[in-house]
């Protein structure tokens, strides 16, 4: 049965779900893993997450279809994502396997906090893991935790499908090169200054630039770029420090393969903005979220799309891949996971 909720009204924020998964890393091994009630973490003084920032996670959805069924979108790309920030932080891989099977029971032990079909909401999916025992030195941690919360959410983005605006930031993105890959806490506790210095001043999100030469766009602190040139190309910017958004690849094969657009995956750069007729954030939470002006120190660069609505790809990009996810439109193989 479906809590009372009002679904409509939903925003971007965290309500307590019922269930959360926890699996233990101690004397060299994961355990079997269990769902709990509690959603206190009780931890040492000393706990390697806190004088150490070990730590990692995903984010993905579950969605309620056109025919009623609960499905997640592609989770074994987050199980593998996670694999590789593990990898890079010296924390114990949890096997993608055991990842998938760990989104499923938590999704269902929560079934009824995800939003019916219709709602433009959906249930968000926090898979994480931090080093949980007391370590002083400067060294991995010898035990871990994996979790796993849920909460239902409305858009990232208060407008909506509505334009924002957004601004060239002064600001370097934290993830080192070749890093991009991880979804590390301490990368976005690295920008919430920059975030919030945006919001303060009226902008919606930052773009962030390389920090080598000033004159690349990378990408969000939540979120990857998509472009449209005066050609319908959709075109993403190629760095090896920003984050593979899954739903950006997602997004990019939808446009080749379903909407027979070009595609190019090549560096942007700043003085070309002006050149693309509209521009959008891709991301879990984000969605697609176009983007009508940047502001840059100033000049504002307006997208042709305007400020009113999607510009026409990204709408197309955006329809399609919703379908997608909520099975109005048939999806590629493996791309959808039910939850049975």
């Amino acid at each position: 049965m479906k809590k009372d909720i009002n679904w409509k009204e939903l925003g971007f924020q965290y309500i307590k779900t019922d269930y959360r998964f926890l699996s233990e890393f101690k004397n060299g091994a994961w355990d079997e893993g269990r769902l709990i009630e509690d959603d206190k973490v009780v931890l040492n003084e000393s706990a390697g997450v806190l004088q150490y920032a070990q730590t990692c996670f995903e984010g993905l959805k579950a969605y309620t279809t056109v025919d009623n069924k609960i499905v997640t979108f592609r989770p074994d790309m987050n199980g593998q994502r996670m694999i590789d920030s593990c990898s890079y932080l010296e924390m114990p891989v949890f096997d993608k396997e055991k990842f998938i099977e760990a989104v499923r029971k938590t999704v269902k032990a929560n079934e009824g906090y995800v939003p019916p079909y219709g709602f433009g909401a959906s249930l968000y999916i926090r898979p994480y893991m931090f080093g949980s025992n007391a370590v002083i030195g400067v060294k991995p941690a010898d035990e871990y935790q994996f979790r796993i919360f849920t909460t239902p959410v409305g858009p990232y983005f208060k407008s909506g499908a509505k334009p924002i605006v957004i601004r060239i930031s002064d600001f370097d993105r934290a993830a080192p090169k070749g890093t991009g890959h991880i979804k590390a806490g301490l990368n976005y506790a690295m920008s919430l200054h920059a975030i919030v210095d945006a919001h303060n001043k009226g902008f919606a999100e930052n773009m962030y630039l390389d920090s080598a030469t000033r004159t690349k766009v990378e990408e969000t602190g939540g979120a990857n770029f998509i472009f449209i040139d005066k050609n319908n190309t959709v075109v993403t910017p190629k760095s090896n420090s920003i984050l593979p958004s899954i739903t950006r690849r997602s997004l990019m094969y939808v446009a080749e393969h379903y909407l027979g657009l070009k595609t190019e995956e090549r560096e942007v750069y700043v003085n070309e903005l002006s050149d693309f007729k509209e521009c959008a954030l891709t991301g879990t939470a984000a969605v697609l979220s176009p983007v009508g002006i940047i502001n840059d120190h100033g000049k504002e660069i307006k997208m042709p799309s305007g400020m009113d609505d999607m510009g026409e790809i990204t709408k197309k990009l955006y329809e399609t891949l919703v379908g997608i996810q909520l099975g109005t439109i048939k999806a590629p193989d493996g791309w959808i996971y039910e939850i049975k």
